[in-house]
């Protein structure tokens, strides 16, 4: 009687583990469903006759580990967003917003932007809020959406950030960027 029981109980964990098992997997499904996805490169020049990044703020302590980065360094953005790694791809939008050098021990910023998509593009105008510590030596960082307005209100999601290549003579870094997100359709 006891083994018959025991089958019983143990046919029931089953089938439980199994549904539980099947809902995980659909509740899954439909997450990823709902997420859009945004690919794109972002042009940081500090340098040459037109930088899109400007110093504002120079920290008061050089970091002897990166040499030209002082911790508390604070730079304000309005970096040009594009389709393809060069400058002249089809516009995107803008990145609009700042970074400071935030670490002591490593080059790494603390970034608030804010993608501003372009008004002729599929996305009309929306924005999309990123924050996050990015330690830029890192071949792949991941940064916070934390907010949006327009076709991506109140998105949440993160960012694969990417140093995709540096031009020496503009002190320019071309980054690229993997946004996911869901957000409230309006």
């Amino acid at each position: 009687m006891a083994s018959l029981y025991s089958f019983i109980c143990y046919h029931h964990l089953l089938l439980f583990l199994l549904a539980a098992a099947i809902a995980a997997a659909l509740t899954t499904r439909a997450v990823a469903d709902d997420m859009t996805h945004l690919h794109f490169y972002m042009h940081d020049i500090l340098g040459g006759s037109n930088p899109t990044a400007v110093e504002i703020v120079k920290g008061p302590i050089a970091l002897p580990s990166v040499p030209g980065i002082n911790f508390g360094n604070l730079i304000v953005i309005d970096d040009a967003l594009t389709e393809g790694p060069e400058l002249s791809s089809r516009p995107i939008g803008r990145a609009q917003g700042f970074y400071m050098s935030t670490a002591f021990q490593e080059a790494s910023v603390l970034l608030s932007v804010n993608f501003v998509l372009a008004a002729d593009g599929p996305y009309n105008g929306s924005v999309v809020s990123v924050q996050g510590r990015d330690p830029i030596a890192a071949p792949v960082r991941e940064l916070s959406v934390v907010g949006g307005t327009g076709q991506f209100r109140m998105a949440r999601g993160y960012v694969l950030w990417k140093t995709h290549g540096v031009n020496d003579t503009n002190d320019e870094a071309i980054l690229e960027l993997d946004v996911y997100l869901t957000a409230q359709v309006p």
